[in-house]
């Protein structure tokens, strides 16, 4: 006689919960896949406006390694499915008076371009790099995998942590060891690529400048949009059943076990184990009892800091800029005090940072012959704000584009077609995220490791997550890492 196959249930089809169905599946559960909009990738969708290609999400890979495990499982090839292709310049910066910084992955070309602002800080930045390769090894490749669902699993890593200077921010472990001011801008920018600001970040984030050194950063040939495609037929190659435009209502829990979840047309899914991909937050709000026995991790609102917004610019232009790098980092003439009008005081400031993507200059496929295809993300506050954006969407636009138009792409006003914008309304609506945040809860050091939503609810043994807002962290690396981390937990590893 054999055990009954476990059904393992997966709520959320962005990258965690696609990792999540394939990792299941590989350990022999039978798995459903269910996602409230019309395609998987959660923020990974796709854009078409015009003849204009749009990647909505995530735009940057940095460990490819992570996707190519997932069609290992099945002793398959990624490449079979997908062309991932490494890019030579990584971004190029653009300060507000008109200086930039090409960063590559020829480190030889960064020192170079470091001498430029300041000789002395060659030094300095090689021995950052030595630096964030210590928190690598300990953050991403011991920790990022790790369960941290016991308060003693924390307290084992705090000797390790205090050693790599954890209490420290990423902008202020950058100034110990940078002197110019331009620089420590450029090599403190990454958690506002995963949700945080470089003033109050822990440096544990710092990993992600050894994270990139040590397997570049890539782009997906047709997009972020191709890899989702890519990974679902894998799923369906493997017999994973997936439903789209399927909402959840409520996730059923009797005797601290969860036995499925309701749709909102009123069917119940039965399920051995549920894995909720969305953000956890909303899980909690709106589809669990709220009769669960409160834990640190649900703490009370007013404990939480969440992410920045993001408001989206997509749009297309009937000409080219084939002077343009495929990322940009657009940085205004205040830093500090902008970061902290977005974190802190919730208001929509006059001036802004941007981060530009064009695709076209690696994929022409995004945009009609001789035109290009951008979006331009600009952060700000979260909805804690209460900007209205019917009225600010169309002037921080107009803002936007007379900026750029003025610096990088002049004659923009002119030739900018097929515009649309999303705002942290759109988050909260689209995606269901706390708040309109564009990356769950921060990553401050008091929402890291056990103090981020856990990957196993402390009471519901059987109800996991993944995801932004979970351990490890927003981006990429991080969603995936949280399927690992789920998969641990399944298969009885304590933490």
């Amino acid at each position: 006689m054999t055990d009954k196959v476990p059904h393992t249930l997966v709520i959320g089809g962005g990258f965690g919960g696609i990792a999540s169905a394939l990792r299941c599946r590989a350990l022999g559960h039978k798995v459903t896949l269910v996602e409230r909009l019309e395609k998987l990738g959660g923020r990974a969708q796709v854009f078409e406006r015009e003849g204009f290609r749009h990647d909505a999400g995530p735009t940057v890979i940095t460990a490819p390694f992570m996707f190519e495990e997932l069609f290992q499982l099945f002793n398959k090839d990624l490449a079979q499915y997908a062309d991932i292709v490494p890019l030579d310049t990584w971004y190029e910066f653009y300060f507000n008076d008109g200086k930039s910084f090409t960063y590559k992955g020829d480190l030889q070309h960064t020192l170079e371009e470091i001498a430029r602002f300041e000789p002395a800080d060659v030094a300095g930045y090689q021995a950052l790099l030595a630096l964030s390769k210590k928190i690598f090894n300990v953050g991403f490749e011991q920790l990022s995998a790790q369960p941290f669902t016991q308060f003693s699993t924390m307290l084992k890593q705090v000797p390790a942590l205090i050693r790599l200077q954890s209490y420290r921010t990423v902008y202020g472990l950058v100034s110990r060891y940078i002197r110019n001011e331009y620089l420590r801008k450029v090599f403190s920018v990454h958690p506002l690529l995963v949700g945080g600001n470089p003033y109050t970040t822990t440096s544990i984030y710092a990993l992600i400048h050894y994270l990139e050194r040590q397997w570049g950063i890539h782009f997906c040939m047709g997009g972020t949009g191709a890899l989702v495609a890519a990974l679902q037929t894998l799923m369906r190659e493997e017999g994973i059943s997936i439903q789209t435009q399927c909402d959840i209502d409520q996730i059923l829990v009797v005797d601290q076990r969860t036995t499925g979840a309701v749709t909102s047309q009123g069917d119940v899914i039965q399920a051995d184990n549920v894995i909720f991909n969305g953000d956890a937050p909303h899980a909690y709000h709106a589809l669990l009892p709220q009769t669960l026995k409160r834990q640190r991790i649900r703490r009370p609102e007013a404990l939480t800091q969440y992410s920045m917004g993001l408001y989206v610019l997509y749009f297309g232009t009937r000409r080219q800029y084939s002077d343009i790098a495929h990322h940009t980092i657009w940085l205004g003439p205040r830093h500090k005090e902008l970061l902290q009008d977005i974190f802190d005081h919730h208001v929509v400031p006059d001036d802004f940072s941007l981060y530009l993507h064009r695709p076209t200059a690696t994929d022409p496929s995004f945009a009609p012959e001789g035109c290009e295809s951008f979006y331009v993300l600009c952060p700000v506050s979260n909805l804690k704000s209460g900007t209205d954006w019917q009225i600010e969407g169309p002037r921080l636009r107009d803002r936007i584009v007379a900026a750029l138009d003025a610096t990088i792409l002049p004659g923009l006003k002119s030739t900018i077609c097929a515009e649309f914008w999303m705002t942290p309304e759109d988050f909260k609506t689209q995606y269901r995220s706390e708040h309109g945040a564009g990356f769950s809860i921060a990553p401050t050091l008091t929402q890291s490791a056990y103090f981020r939503y856990h990957n196993r609810d402390p009471d519901v043994s059987n109800l996991y997550f993944t995801g932004a807002g979970t351990h490890p962290g927003a981006g990429l690396p991080g969603v995936l890492s949280s399927a690992k981390v789920v998969e641990r937990l399944m298969t009885g590893v304590r933490s």
